[in-house]
């Protein structure tokens, strides 16, 4: 086989305080790929092994690389029924587990699998649940997973909001993806509430978000946080106290160590105003109550930073996309400014990304991308610093696969990879962030006309200082790995 190998050389980039380390870049060979059609991800390392997941009309399979990128195996996933509809990898060091739905006549059914490290199926696949689809098919993600630090609880689960309730029901696997434990229950209030995001615990405690959406905006005038033990009958809720502010764009977090979960977001002072504030929640396991909440005003120099001399407006787009937890029970809240906006297909702007033609309808969806906003809270609420991390991303009809951000957290540093595009031309950035909030952003120059569009976004982090980035080119996927 003949490998294709494409080191690139790159700027200085602090990682650690005091430390620079260089970044070096291996490129896998090209694979066929059609991104409307096609499907691929990130698996992981395994066994020593880094594996990624390509699912096109010859199937799906697992392709292996060594250190070097170099293609050493290619596992093909014969046991996957013929029309998969979603699927997710779980990496272990000795394993694998892969949960998918699959569609079968006319319902949706979820599986589970466990593949040893050389990618091979150990047991036969194991159905956890099915549902009947509607007349018009398979029309949206019927199940949805999440899973705990240790990746020892896993839970496959589905939350309909319906009228005043909010109706959950959940399997929990361990890490042989054997069923452990199951509930159906529901949450009710008086008024009408939606399900957010869920957490797992490492042990096996499932943390969901519940809040009721109020006025146009949609902002949330009460907020639970839905707590259940494997094995409950019921959620125990414990509400966040709002007073009259409004919650929006919200995240929590498990802190496994300081048996604590954190949440953190955004406020308005009213029901469809600007945002005002940050929120800042700590809720602790073993007594079921939040300890500390603050409502934290946007102060006139983070908003003067932010805005670039615009209204504080500027921050009514931003959505929390991290929470990361430190061990000192503190943590680090990282938003990006991101919101679509549509135009007429006779006036269309021009992206260096694009799907846009001619053909398609009168109105051009278009994703924006913009700054990176970091704020770091020691274990009490308050305040140690804030970051931003400048970038404008503008593409069209292409869902933003291109845009935002990959995340390398290293344990003392924060490492944000993203595209830098206008009109004409992209490279690609790589920003860091010091433990105590010190920026270095650096320009990662390609070099050239064969050096593939990088997709940040649907990176993952592989090992503690390795990002493994899927790429295209024309009809083509490769895997970049960075090494820091």
């Amino acid at each position: 086989m003949i490998v294709i190998k494409r080191f690139l050389t790159v700027l200085l980039v602090i990682l650690l305080v005091n430390t620079a380390y260089s970044q070096e870049v291996i490129y896998a060979p090209y694979d066929k790929f059609d991104y409307r059609s096609d499907a691929y991800a990130v698996v992981g390392m395994c066994g020593g092994n880094l594996y990624t997941y390509i699912r096109n009309e010859e199937g799906s399979r697992l392709d292996a690389y060594n250190d070097s990128m170099v293609k050493v195996a290619t596992v093909i996933l014969d046991f996957f029924p013929q029309r998969i509809y979603q699927v997710r990898f779980i990496a272990y060091p000795d394993k694998m587990m892969v949960l998918y739905q699959a569609l079968e006549s006319n319902k949706v059914v979820q599986y589970a699998a466990l593949l040893d490290a050389n990618g091979l199926l150990i047991n036969k696949p194991i159905e956890i649940s099915s549902t009947k689809t509607g007349i018009f098919g398979a029309t949206k993600n019927y199940y949805s997973s999440s899973y705990s630090d240790n990746k020892k609880s896993i839970l496959i689960y589905t939350a309909n909001d319906k009228g005043s309730s909010i109706e959950f029901a959940g399997k929990w696997l361990d890490e042989n993806a054997k069923i452990t434990n199951q509930c159906k229950l529901s949450f009710e209030t008086d008024n009408v509430p939606e399900h957010g995001e869920v957490n797992v615990a490492n042990d096996g405690t499932v943390y969901m978000a519940a809040y009721t959406p109020i006025g146009s905006e949609n902002y949330a005038d009460q907020y639970w946080l839905l707590k259940l033990k494997p094995g409950a009958d019921k959620f125990e809720a414990t509400e966040l106290k709002m007073g009259d502010k409004f919650a929006t764009s919200g995240y929590t977090r498990v802190d496994n160590v300081n048996n604590r979960v954190y949440f953190g977001g955004f406020y308005s002072n009213a029901r469809n105003g600007n945002f005002d504030g940050f929120i800042y929640a700590s809720y602790d396991i073993n007594s079921g109550a939040f300890t500390s909440t603050r409502f934290i005003p946007f102060g006139n120099e983070l908003i003067a930073e932010a805005s670039r001399g615009q209204r504080r407006y500027t921050f009514d787009n931003f959505l929390v996309r991290q929470l990361i937890v430190k061990n000192d029970g503190g943590f680090v809240l990282i938003s990006e400014s991101h919101y679509v906006t549509q135009r007429s297909s006779y006036t269309p702007g021009f992206g260096y990304y694009s799907f846009y033609t001619p053909y398609m309808n009168s109105q051009v969806r278009e994703y924006h991308y913009n700054e990176i906003m970091a704020l770091a809270y020691d274990k009490d609420g308050v305040k140690e610093w804030n970051a931003f991390i400048p970038k404008q991303q503008y593409s069209q009809e292409d869902e933003g696969v291109f845009s935002s951000y990959a995340l390398l957290n290293t344990g003392g540093t924060l490492a944000f990879l993203f595209n830098d595009f206008d009109p004409h031309h992209s490279r690609i950035q790589l920003a860091t962030l010091s433990a105590d909030g010190k920026k270095e952003v650096h320009g990662l120059a390609a070099e050239g006309i064969e050096v593939p569009d990088w997709l940040p976004r649907s990176a993952k982090q592989v090992a503690g200082r390795i990002l493994l980035v899927p790429c295209f080119h024309k009809k083509q996927i490769c895997f970049a790995k960075v090494k820091f």
